[in-house]
């Protein structure tokens, strides 16, 4: 798919229920931990829902090593 890195902030199809479709991705993986930036709620996804929910990427974050 795109290239997904930490810190990155998405726009996802599906709104979340506090009404907010940005989030930032915190882990990446086999599994993605993504932090909705309206109410700060974490979830974790399979990289393939992930991938297929993603709409753009609205800016890249910086990769910490």
């Amino acid at each position: 798919m795109k290239d997904l890195r930490l810190g990155d902030i998405v726009k996802m199809r599906k709104l979340h229920p506090c009404g907010n479709d940005e989030w930032e991705i915190v882990r990446t993986g086999l599994d993605f931990r993504i932090r909705c930036l309206g109410c700060g709620r974490q979830v974790m996804l399979p990289r393939t829902k992930f991938e297929k929910s993603v709409k753009e990427i609205l800016r890249k974050g910086s990769e910490q090593l």
